[in-house]
């Protein structure tokens, strides 16, 4: 099973790009972050005339995501409880049922600048509630894949120029512990299980010449329970993607399942 997570910036931005990839690339599921769309203006057709089903979580104009899947879904989730107030989309759950069903989670995590301010409290409380999601989740011992745009860059490895995003949401150590924190409840990064090297990255600015000097961040991530990281087989960043016409700032990172 190839299980994906892509921030498309945008789908009427991406709506050429997204399905180029998608051809290319063949995921058996993919976890779409800022879709920028309602439900109702999806332009579903265009993914489920390509074999994909086709279920958003949206949000005029700003974050919203989805999962689109070759596969059956089953018991889907819209929003990250813990809130009932908050009226930002930015997470869904679903089944994926493959040969094994894999529970696989969609995030698009707040950003948090400026800081400080209510947007990084935000961003902190977000994290909080996540993580008491994920450990409930875990308890069921069901292979799990927690995939999405986190805006964490988690180490210094993982920017080109770390000392540039000192003071920024994505770095400050209050965001790096509570990442570690979620990662601590028994979470496998995909990525850095297959490859320790620098120089890897899955986001570049569109200003500044960033993707001609590979100025980039690693904030894209798979988080895998025990039973998903048991069967790992590989994980890689689409670089290339960002290369393309019209792409978005994110590339999407993938992996492939022994399900």
């Amino acid at each position: 099973m190839k299980l994906a997570t892509f921030n498309i910036n945008g789908i009427k931005a991406r709506i050429d790009a997204l399905p180029r990839w998608l051809e290319a690339a063949k995921p058996d599921a993919v976890a779409l972050q800022e879709i920028k769309s309602v439900d109702e203006t999806f332009p579903r057709e265009v993914f489920e005339d390509m074999g994909y089903r086709v279920e958003t979580h949206g949000q005029k104009g700003f974050n919203g995501v989805a999962i689109l899947s070759r596969l059956p879904l089953e018991d889907i989730i819209r929003g990250l409880p813990g809130d009932d107030s908050d009226e930002q989309s930015r997470w869904i759950e679903a089944t994926v049922m493959g040969n094994r069903p894999i529970r696989l989670c969609g995030l698009y995590l707040p950003n948090g600048n400026p800081t400080p301010g209510p947007k990084y409290d935000y961003k902190l409380a977000w994290m909080a509630r996540m993580e008491t999601r994920i450990h409930d989740l875990l308890l069921t011992e069901e292979p799990l894949v927690i995939a999405g745009d986190y805006n964490v860059i988690p180490q210094a490895e993982d920017a080109a120029n770390p000392m540039a995003w000192t003071d920024d949401a994505l770095y400050l150590p209050a965001t790096r512990a509570a990442y570690r924190r979620i990662v601590n409840l028994g979470l496998t990064d995909a990525f850095r299980a297959r490859n320790q090297s620098p120089g890897q990255y899955s986001f570049w600015d569109y200003q500044a010449g960033a993707w001609e000097k590979n100025n980039g961040i690693r904030i894209d991530h798979l988080l895998l329970s025990p039973q998903a990281a048991d069967l790992l087989r590989d994980c890689q960043i689409d670089k290339e993607v960002r290369a393309g016409e019209k792409p978005s700032d994110h590339v999407p990172v993938w992996i492939d399942l022994a399900a």
